[in-house]
């Protein structure tokens, strides 16, 4: 797969409760391995939001297994997956494939069973695409991020513009 392939995820919602879970269900998928700064929280947080929560809660009711794969340190990773009670995979190296590859083995699930929900092109986007699962962009939660993050968006722009999603 060409790099340009790669950016391009294959949905895009504004928000974690705008993806149709049961649609995913019917199409056999049974893990959701999930960012969590601007997917499910504020960029850096140390704590889940009431956002977080309801969305993992939903995945759990529904049947679905779920596993962080964050790029961030253990500790405040591992921090806010034990809060939401599901596994996590720290370091995860984004945009390479390790991370996800690691989460699918954790999780025991294959590709195919498996989505990568995240608000980055250039990490989640990409990682989730070399590693073979579907890929789900969602608008970032907050318009605060940390600065390497901000200089990535007006290229994630240009992405989006060409690509048209």
């Amino acid at each position: 797969m060409n790099i340009f392939k790669a950016m391009v995820p294959d949905k895009v919602y504004k928000s974690v409760n705008d993806i149709p879970l049961d649609d995913l269900i019917a199409e056999g998928k049974t893990c959701f391995l999930l960012d969590f700064d601007n997917t499910l929280g504020p960029d850096h947080a140390t704590e889940p939001t009431e956002y977080s929560y309801n969305f993992v809660n939903t995945l759990k009711e529904k049947g679905l297994k779920c596993c962080l794969v964050s790029n961030a340190k253990t500790g405040r990773s591992s921090g806010i997956a034990k809060k939401l009670d599901i596994p996590c995979v720290t370091y995860a190296h984004k945009p390479r494939p390790d991370g996800i590859n690691r989460a699918m083995k954790l999780m025991e699930e294959s590709s195919e069973n498996c989505v990568m929900v995240g608000d980055q092109i250039f990490t989640d986007v990409i990682a989730g695409r070399y590693a073979g699962v579907r890929t789900l962009l969602v608008e970032k939660y907050s318009s605060k991020e940390i600065w390497y993050v901000v200089l990535k968006r007006p290229f994630e722009k240009l992405v989006r513009l060409i690509a048209r999603f």
